[in-house]
């Protein structure tokens, strides 16, 4: 009869099996048999916990208990092995405490013996029961705030007089929400003010009056609300309107007062941690006339400036630098407007004041000008963005960072609105030169060593000069009368015969526009021809050119003034060499300027003297000269290979090929138009072709 009561008392709708019971190994107490072995596991309902109480151990004793043992087991984790013999009193105080499950676990054992014991041991005996668990006491995480009551299987909590219970059961919390709607004046405090506020609130108190008044809030001196050390509000109070929170509130100073919501609707919230004896506020509340706020809105400033305004008063709103109107509808391009104080407390009209918008800037679309990181371009008001150049052939000219000002526009760090540009790297070669050679005599030309040299196999053969990538240079008398017709030119190469092959890596360049010098004697035949002033014709090209390590340009002089007597330079071409009318490779050579006395002793043509100007200067050395064929091709300072400290510029074209005597005549003297009399020209008509498009 005690054996069912107690099984009821612990569970009723558990089999008493469960509930307690003995535990023992095979045989005991007469000893278990070789190779024996026992399994056993039980388990706890929630809120209570499984012990086990062994009373006898008597086990053949081995290291780690490798022949015969005892393996306790909580929740499938191993918490003690067993072996050799124990007395009661040693199982009590250093085994058993350790032998409970958690709350609603399970205990499990697993015995073994090996194949012979020279003694006969009588094995274990041990007792398990099911308890409950106190939570309060050993469950540091029951929740409870205040007060922890412990049942059978179970507890709850409880609170102190003036709490109530939260809904989640385990806070202990103060009934502080209040409607106090319709009230013009009263008194708002924390729970127990002036006493230290309850911890765990959650106080809402709610206050609505007419529409054409406001309220205002008066805080206590006194005022004590939770806060860290670093100055975070670990209690606080706030105060919300239908235009935003005033707050959160906390420390030692009240919010100053009065306190002007220019709301007729306020809900005043005041909320606590579980910790803290800190004595909370009072806030005295009333109402007056609703008043404008001093502040129409934000990124402006209002004239007359006052703190407040009174309903039917005017100002005027400017939006400050760098923001203009938003009407809602679109963005007006003024800053400043003007609005009226109306009896709700709200002005009208109310437009925001918002940054202006450069735009994205209105660049080239050839790609040469870019903007770094274009995919997040910021546009507005004090934002910046970065120019580059599409590759190493090109120098950014201007500054590179551009920000948009307050009229919406991009200016640079500068002040300067005008946007860089990028130009051509002119004049340099990433090819050694070497510092020897001729045409007549002359040296071939490795790839790269005269990247600006451009060929033109018809309608006459000649060569000519790339200035930048859209335009080249040539004589004039290798165009004249061709000036309609597009004519092919050919770049980044040294081999002619891979014009006639297409070959790949031929840069091949169409004509679009020839410009012959106007003061050039046009439309007289070469064989007649007297008079080689003005010898320069500007090409076109129908499109830019992609500039490479074989394909440069070569820059025009800085200076004007002819070439000084034996100033070395180096002239290039494909045309004739000592041994054949025409050369298949790219030929230069390094000459001397020639005096100006010998000079203006020219050559005749059928006993006529050829015209020698001030346009031109004439250089050569014995043994080496330009011949048929070179016409427009480069004469540049200084002499290539030599003159720099890196062998690779900047060169300038100082001299375009134009006209001499008979190549097979000893004298070696040729004659070039002086590019430094027509850098203002080139210039001047490059600008003015470029406008009209």
């Amino acid at each position: 009869m005690l054996r069912l009561s107690l099984c009821l008392l612990l569970l009723s709708h558990s089999a008493c099996s469960m509930l307690l019971g003995w535990v023992e190994s095979p045989g005991y107490p007469s000893g278990y048999l070789p190779d024996a072995s026992l399994n056993w596991s039980r388990c706890a309902h929630e809120g209570h916990a499984l012990s086990l109480t062994l009373t006898h151990l008597d086990l053949e004793d081995s290291q780690d208990c490798e022949n015969d043992g005892l393996k306790i087991f909580s929740n499938g984790n191993l918490i003690s092995i067993l072996c050799g013999q124990r007395t009661f009193e040693e199982l009590q105080s250093a085994v058993n405490p350790l032998l409970v499950s958690p709350p609603g676990g399970c205990l499990s054992l697993s015995f073994h013996s090996d194949y012979s014991n020279i003694k006969k041991h009588t094995g274990f005996r041990g007792f398990y029961t099911v308890q409950d668990f106190d939570e309060c006491d050993a469950d540091p995480d029951n929740k409870c705030t205040q007060f922890c009551h412990n049942f059978i299987g179970g507890y709850h909590c409880s609170c102190r007089h003036g709490y109530h219970l939260d809904p989640d059961k385990h806070t202990c919390t103060v009934s502080c929400t209040e409607d106090l709607s319709g009230s013009q004046k009263g008194v708002i405090s924390t729970p127990s003010w002036p006493g230290a506020y309850a911890e765990n609130a959650d106080c809402s108190y709610t206050l609505s009056v007419e529409e054409h008044l406001q309220l205002e809030l008066n805080f206590s001196k006194v005022f004590d609300v939770e806060q860290s050390s670093d100055g975070q509000c670990i209690d606080s109070v706030r105060v919300e309107t239908g235009s935003g929170t005033l707050g959160p509130f906390c420390g030692y100073a009240p919010p100053s007062s009065p306190l002007l919501t220019h709301s007729n609707h306020v809900q005043i919230r005041f909320t606590s941690d579980g910790f803290g004896s800190n004595n909370g506020f009072s806030v005295q509340y009333n109402t007056r006339a609703k008043v404008c706020p001093g502040v129409v809105t934000l990124k402006s400033s209002v004239a007359p400036q006052h703190p407040e305004y009174k309903q039917g008063e005017t100002v005027t709103v400017t939006c400050e630098l760098g923001h203009h109107v938003d009407t809602f509808e679109k963005i007006l391009s003024v800053s400043e407007y003007v609005t009226t104080c109306q009896t709700s407390g709200v002005w009208s009209p109310k437009y925001n004041c918002e940054p202006v918008d450069c735009g994205t800037p209105d660049i080239p679309d050839d790609g040469i000008l870019q903007l770094v990181d274009a995919d997040n371009l910021s546009t507005q008001f004090e934002d910046e963005i970065q120019f580059q150049c599409s590759s190493k052939y090109y120098t950014l000219e201007g500054d590179d960072t551009y920000i948009c000002n307050g009229s919406g526009h991009w200016v640079s760090v500068g002040s300067k609105e005008k946007l860089p540009k990028c130009t051509e790297v002119c004049g340099k070669t990433e090819t050694d030169v070497s510092s020897a050679g001729r045409i007549l005599g002359g040296r071939t030309a490795e790839l790269g060593e005269l990247p600006w040299q451009l060929l033109i196999r018809e309608p006459r053969r000649g060569g000519a000069s790339l200035i930048n990538d859209r335009w080249a240079v040539t004589a004039a008398h290798v165009v004249d009368g061709y000036e309609q017709i597009p004519i092919h030119l050919y770049g980044g190469l040294v081999d002619a015969k891979k014009v006639i092959n297409m070959l790949s890596d031929v840069v091949v360049m169409d004509s679009e526009k020839i410009i012959i010098h106007p003061n050039y004697a046009k439309g007289i035949l070469n064989t007649e021809r007297t008079n080689y002033d003005n010898d320069i014709a500007l090409i076109r090209l129908a499109s830019r050119v992609e500039l490479g390590p074989n394909l440069l340009p070569i820059c025009l002089p800085e200076a004007e003034g002819g070439l000084g007597e034996n100033e070395q330079g180096t002239v290039s071409g494909w045309g004739r060499t000592d041994t054949s009318f025409k050369s298949q490779m790219l030929q230069y050579a390094h000459i001397a300027g020639i005096s100006l006395t010998e000079c203006t002793n020219t050559p005749n043509l059928k006993n006529t003297p050829l015209v020698f100007t001030e346009n031109m200067f004439c250089a050569g050395a014995r043994g080496t000269d330009s011949c048929r064929g070179d016409s427009g091709g480069p004469f540049v300072l200084p002499m290539l290979g030599k003159g720099n400290k890196n062998n690779r510029g900047p060169y300038r074209l100082k001299g375009i090929v134009s006209w001499g005597s008979s190549c097979d005549k000893m004298d070696y003297k040729g004659y070039y138009t002086k590019v430094d009399n027509y850098v203002d020209w080139i210039k001047e008509t490059i600008n003015r072709v470029e406008a009209e498009e």
